[in-house]
């Protein structure tokens, strides 16, 4: 869920899905200021900028986020990362883009996209002890983006409707269920290297999504933790505001707060429930360390 930048085990097993998730939550803040322009470029009039086809480079980056939605424990981590970015006409690692573009129109665009979430131990949280480990999470299914407006200077509108499938990676890659996360944006690339991208969405999930969140078996039910059986339905509303700044052509700043409330959500009389509201964020910087002389595909 990418609500969900949530926290972390097994690094060693993980370090792939760790890049894949932390490269679409840094891609989306870490697009390079064009390059120097080059005469070599793919034949193709899909090319209209002179941002280039991959980047590599490192990424750094501190995060704090809820354990889980309407956790009061906050799971904090710092990550250094390799930063690959690729802008092919079907591949793409780019700002919001981390998958399997199949289609593209000036209105439409439709992909296959990944995401990606840390767990966090659940002898860490005081609602959980006793009850399954909420591992290390991996998302991924067919997205629909529909352009409400054209990309012009003073920014552009886009409805997007990610359907993924989710997988615990530290479980042996557990079926978690289903999430929904229709989704409103603003994108705008300002002067002097500022870009800023603000969001509203609502996180829905099937029933193995939200027994995993909010079930409590009779096995594991105590004096403060009451059998409870979860309901499918809105899992959390979700307000999201991201900034970056280019430094230089190499070096660029960004950082986000993302807002998550469970009020009104299906579960919000679980007992699980601790914290209705509450603020996650990250800041970090990126540094491009070569790149490509080819240019990307729009």
């Amino acid at each position: 869920m990418p609500l969900t930048l949530q926290h972390a085990v097994q690094l060693g097993y993980f370090s792939a899905s760790i890049v894949l998730s932390c490269a679409n939550v840094v891609a989306q803040e870490t697009s390079s200021e064009p390059a120097a322009s080059s005469s070599t470029s793919p034949s193709t009039s899909a090319v209209k900028d002179d941002r280039r086809l991959w980047e590599l480079g490192i990424s750094g980056a501190s995060l704090s986020q809820q354990a889980y939605p309407g956790s009061d424990v906050n799971v904090n981590k710092i990550l250094v990362i390799p930063l690959f970015l690729y802008r092919g006409e079907h591949f793409r690692v780019d700002r919001s883009e981390t998958g399997f573009r199949a289609v593209k129109s000036p209105t439409f665009e439709f992909d296959i996209g990944f995401s990606g979430s840390f767990g966090a131990k659940s002898d860490k949280i005081e609602a959980r002890k006793g009850m399954e480990v909420l591992g290390n999470l991996i998302e991924f299914g067919p997205r629909l983006k529909w352009n409400l407006s054209p990309a012009e200077q003073n920014g552009k509108w886009r409805l997007e409707f990610p359907l993924r499938g989710v997988f615990d990676v530290s479980h042996q890659f557990k079926n978690r269920g289903l999430t929904f996360e229709p989704e409103l944006k603003f994108e705008r690339t300002a002067a002097a290297g500022w870009r800023y991208v603000n969001s509203l969405s609502v996180v829905l999930g099937n029933q193995k999504m939200v027994d995993s969140f909010y079930t409590v078996l009779p096995s594991q039910a105590t004096s403060q933790r009451p059998v409870y059986q979860a309901q499918k339905g809105l899992i959390m509303w979700r307000a999201s505001t991201f900034i970056s700044y280019a430094i230089n052509q190499d070096l660029r700043a960004f950082g986000g707060v993302r807002i998550d409330t469970v009020s009104g959500a299906a579960n919000e009389a679980s007992s699980l429930i601790k914290k209705k509201t509450a603020a996650s964020f990250f800041l970090g910087m990126t540094y491009t360390w070569q790149r490509s002389d080819r240019r990307a595909y729009e």
